[in-house]
């Protein structure tokens, strides 16, 4: 099996409507308005934010992991504003198998916008040019039709569903898993 060895990590990446950047601690209260956003954070693995220091330490785990190539967070910046709308990546790198995970989360006023289709697409174009990255996976709760929606737009297979697979938010949850393969 080929291992993957992840030993640099781009800062920047562009499309046509945004910048992918790495977050930033001043990135904070812009996130901060994003995560505590109970319609936002409904099926992410966070519960709401209460307080701006909760986007700082979510900012530093995702500079550590990314310290440690083990994974990497971008602010997603709308280019016609500057403004931070979102924020995108790779969860995790399955190191042994030359896999990744992604994850993704948009302000609501961004909703329907073509933005998550667009910092995806990037995101595998990156994986797969740079990272050598040969699969992409996503992990959605079988209940956010949205995120369905997007990956299965952008070709994605689904794999399966595995029963109260994940905790978060003192509970366990079902994850459907979806794929995309260079």
């Amino acid at each position: 099996m080929k291992k993957l060895e992840v030993k640099v990590l781009i800062e920047q990446i562009n499309t046509k409507r945004l910048y992918l950047r790495k977050m930033k601690k001043a990135d904070a209260l812009s996130l901060f308005n994003i995560w505590s956003d109970p319609d936002v954070t409904k099926y992410m693995n966070i519960i709401n934010f209460t307080h701006e220091e909760q986007a700082k330490d979510m900012i530093e785990l995702f500079d550590q992991l990314a310290e440690d190539h083990r994974a990497i967070r971008f602010s997603i910046i709308e280019k016609e504003s500057n403004e931070i709308i979102g924020s995108c990546g790779f969860n995790s790198f399955g190191l042994e198998g030359a896999t990744a995970e992604i994850g993704y989360d948009l302000a609501k006023a961004h909703w329907g916008n073509g933005y998550a289709p667009e910092c995806i697409s990037a995101l595998i174009d990156y994986a797969f040019s740079t990272l050598s990255i040969t699969k992409i996976v996503a992990k959605i709760e079988p209940g956010n039709s949205n995120s369905i929606k997007v990956v299965e737009k952008l070709n994605f297979m689904f794999e399966g569903t595995f029963q109260e697979y994940e905790e978060s938010k003192e509970s366990f949850y079902d994850i459907s898993v979806y794929s995309f393969s260079k």
